[in-house]
């Protein structure tokens, strides 16, 4: 077995945070040594975390693609793998060998769909319809005019949708965000990895069957279908290395609590190794909307006239709360603005993960790869909504101006913008920020009034009686 862990600390023990302390430390130290101090000295790392990845964002305004560069070489220098009952390198596990995995193919009945469509609160929203939600959603500043303009060039270009001269790889297969039902519905060729568990892939073998696209994915049967990326990467590997064609190679995937940064981890190596045997193979990304963001002044501007608007009742609680509710998202005039919306619930563990990904995304992109990166918008998946905080304070955010997606539209639109990007690839921007602002559908956290943090609680208050309803 070659299991991907986290390395042992002075204690001998495999812990998260002091991976996490470490490897934030590291990427700060190239632009800002006092604060990689800082995070060093954090003895708190489960609720004190939070300061220390808004650090990366200031420190990184300037220098994002060094902190990026250190960061990522930090988690590589410092992840193991268990072979044998030893820790090798994280960058050895593929001199494994690994056994050949078969493929099994799953073809679609339906007809490929050649119209730009998205699903929204039981409509179909195409054409016109399409256009004046995408007009509503950046009035409201729920999106970026960066993504409608991305959405409003696919619909112009149906012929974009079709992608099946792009082999697109879905790691996380049965995730709620990802592009699998939308790029199989336009007709395409999907190869899914996912977790060996036969709910999961009649599941996903059900979407693909009703679709226009063809599915392929690893193992003999549908049943039998799946790897673990934990500990299979030399196999998955090998196997994602036999697909013809241009390879997309797109992380979905997500694990609970400490697996989720080793996941990351051996999915950024298994990348790494795919590109450098593969030249060409381009990569896709979702960012969090609950991360900290640099963000235009156009967006600060928003987020402070509703500040200033904000109702008498808003005024009062800020107030006998002695400052702690309902803080202002920005302090005026500030360009670029710092969009704080990390959610402690989520823990550092889960911001470690995604910043891996948003690491890999910038110096790839600026070595020339073909990259699809956007912010997704808050979603109401199983995952985020499993935690009842959460579940309740997204249930109560409409109250604050932040809207709340349904999975089946945020995939699709998530979707759309990977075509976009496909189609219409750009180059890196000379600093990392504002290419991470390209196309940002946060729903609304982003232009606020308040900062989200200072709001989460009494948004769940407000939110509790719906989230029940759901649950």
């Amino acid at each position: 077995m070659n299991e991907v862990v986290f390395p042992r600390d002075e204690d001998g023990r495999r812990s998260g945070s002091a991976l996490g302390r470490a490897v934030v430390a590291d990427a700060l130290r190239v632009t800002d040594p006092a604060a990689a101090a800082a995070a060093e000295r954090e003895s708190d790392w489960r609720t004190g975390y939070l300061r220390h990845f808004r650090a990366l964002v200031e420190a990184g305004l300037d220098g994002g693609y060094d902190i990026a560069r250190a960061g990522l070489a930090s988690v590589h220098s410092r992840m193991r793998v268990t072979r044998d009952a030893e820790d090798i390198p994280l960058g050895e596990v593929f001199t494994a060998p690994a056994e050949p995995l078969g493929t099994v193919t799953v073809h679609g009945e339906g007809k490929p769909e050649r119209e730009l469509v998205l699903p929204y609160r039981g409509e179909l929203l195409r054409g016109d319809g399409l256009r004046r939600q995408l007009d509503r959603w950046v009035e409201q500043g729920t999106i970026e005019a960066s993504c409608a303009e991305a959405v409003r060039e696919v619909a112009a270009e149906p012929d974009w949708l079709d992608l099946s001269d792009q082999r697109l790889v879905v790691l996380g297969a049965g995730a709620e965000m990802g592009p699998l039902p939308a790029v199989l519905a336009w007709g395409g060729t999907v190869a899914g990895i996912d977790l060996p568990r036969p709910e999961v892939w009649a599941r996903v073998a059900a979407t693909a069957r009703r679709s226009a696209g063809t599915l392929i994915a690893p193992g003999a049967t549908v049943e039998g279908a799946g790897v673990d990326l934990l500990t299979g990467l030399p196999a998955a590997a090998r196997w994602l290395l036999g697909i013809e064609g241009r390879l997309v190679l797109g992380n979905y995937v997500y694990a609970p609590g400490a697996a989720y940064p080793r996941l990351s981890a051996a999915v950024d190596a298994l990348a790494g190794h795919v590109q450098r045997e593969r030249p060409g193979t381009a990569l896709a990304f979702l960012a969090t909307p609950t991360d900290a963001f640099a963000v235009p002044a156009d967006a600060v501007e928003q987020a402070t006239a509703r500040y200033r608007e904000r109702p008498a009742a808003a005024r009062m609680l800020a107030t006998v709360s002695g400052g702690r509710l309902l803080r202002p998202n920005y302090p005026p005039g500030a360009d670029p603005g710092l969009a704080d919306s990390l959610v402690p619930q989520q823990g550092p563990n889960y911001a470690l993960a995604k910043r891996i990904q948003r690491w890999r995304a910038s110096v790839a992109r600026q070595e020339g790869t073909t990259v699809s990166f956007a912010v997704a918008p808050p979603t109401r998946t199983r995952s985020v909504t499993s935690n009842r905080l959460l579940a309740a304070a997204y249930a109560g955010a409409h109250l604050f101006g932040a809207e709340i997606f349904a999975p089946e539209t945020s995939n699709r639109l998530m979707a759309v913008l990977l075509v976009h990007q496909l189609r219409k690839p750009r180059p890196a921007a000379p600093v990392v920020w504002t290419d991470e602002a390209i196309g940002a559908a946060h729903g609304g956290l982003w232009r606020v009034a308040y900062q989200p943090r200072t709001a989460l609680g009494l948004a769940a208050v407000r939110g509790l009686p719906a989230a029940l309803r759901r649950s």
